[in-house]
């Protein structure tokens, strides 16, 4: 077989395996962090969480926090251990991406989308002051 044929297998064959966490609608999510089976994060930036607001019962652990030291996220994971973690962001995409690593890192994670699938639902916010 020609190198260059191998490559198109190869990317099937790893995209085949590739942890991709499940959506999630807002209102089994909110079901299941009200029974104490899943944990709800938004994973927005703290400006964020002050202009829009957020889901009553979210932790927030912002993605730059993921993505570098996990200082908060180390220290939540190992809170939660056991418990399903459901994320959302502003439009779900930097949520399926930590949903996914986690996944990947055999935790039960799921994609909840955007803070707007959660108010559309009709589902509680709260506000939230900015932090520096």
């Amino acid at each position: 077989m020609k190198l260059a044929h191998a490559f198109p297998i190869l990317a099937v064959t790893v995209s085949a395996f590739a942890a991709n966490a499940p959506k999630i609608a807002p209102k089994e999510a909110a079901q299941l962090v009200a029974a104490g089976q899943a944990v709800l994060v938004d994973c927005r930036e703290p400006a964020e969480y002050a202009e829009d607001g957020v889901a009553t019962p979210a932790v927030l652990l912002p993605k730059s926090d993921f993505d570098g030291d996990q200082k908060a996220w180390k220290a939540f994971l190992a809170k939660n251990q056991g418990k399903q973690i459901i994320l959302y962001c502003r439009g779900g995409t930097r949520a399926a991406a930590i949903a996914n690593a986690l996944q990947a890192k055999g935790l039960n994670a799921a994609n909840l989308g955007g803070l707007k699938d959660w108010t559309k639902a009709g589902l509680p916010t709260r506000t939230v002051t900015a932090t520096k």
